[in-house]
């Protein structure tokens, strides 16, 4: 038997791509699941996919940027299922570009959502799980949290700064399980909103060989389904024909 059935799990980004793949799996697996993300109108639409196919589910809109947002919509969860066991901190966004070409409000906005939205969903969640004796922190890093590269500079960033938190809160966590989930390249809206012109090549270029998100959903489900003893650290998770 799988450890996930009645487990109370929300996840943010979860409006397409990672985050809704994760949400219909765990569901399909027997978890409560809360979706959040800006965009009600497509997570309305997943709710009623899951709740047609006799799982359970809600949504939320979430701006994971803003702390207090960020809180309503974890406690959403715990009002609605009396406890959180898991909180998947998924969203992300990725404006790639050279740093010489100053998009100075893509970088902090990359750095509002990888970063701060992580550590907001920390900071709504950490108390409730320790009250409560148990949960595990899931965060979304990426590949980009163990090699740089041309036009990635402050998303890797952000990525390694996601790496690096989880890594302290699981040092500092007795009784929480932390994991990091780092894809490689995933066929997704991620990177919809890059500006310029050669990074829009380049991903194109990357994104020959792909995975889709079912592949992350599974390694979600995969650290989620361990017995409460184990933690599951860190997932790399790659092409088989990807050499980054």
């Amino acid at each position: 038997m799988l450890n996930v059935e009645n487990k109370v799990i929300a996840i943010t980004g979860a409006s397409s791509g990672i985050g809704e793949a994760t949400a219909k799996l765990l569901a399909k697996n027997g978890a409560k699941v809360l979706l959040g993300a800006r965009r009600t109108e497509k997570l309305e639409k997943i709710v009623e996919e899951i709740r047609a196919s006799d799982g359970t589910a809600e949504f939320k809109a979430v701006d994971v940027s803003n702390r207090e947002d960020m809180k309503q919509f974890i406690h959403f969860a715990k009002d609605k299922f009396g406890r959180v066991d898991v909180i998947f901190n998924n969203a992300g966004v990725m404006p790639l570009s050279p740093m010489n070409a100053l998009k100075v409000n893509e970088w902090d906005n990359m750095i509002n959502v990888n970063i701060h939205g992580v550590l907001n969903g920390i900071a709504a969640g950490l108390p409730i799980m320790e009250a409560q004796g148990g949960g595990q922190f899931i965060n979304t890093a990426s590949i980009g949290a163990h090699v740089v590269v041309p036009t990635g500079a402050v998303y890797c960033a952000t990525k390694y700064a996601v790496w690096a938190i989880s890594e302290g809160l699981r040092q500092e966590s007795k009784n929480l399980r932390v994991t990091t989930i780092s894809p490689g390249v995933v066929e997704t809206e991620l990177g919809s909103d890059i500006t310029e012109e050669s990074a829009k090549g380049a991903l194109k270029e990357f994104r020959k060989i792909s995975l889709t998100p079912d592949a992350i959903a599974r390694a979600v489900l995969y650290a989620v389904s361990q017995p409460d003893d184990v933690d599951v650290n860190e997932v790399i998770v790659r092409p088989t024909a990807s050499a980054f």
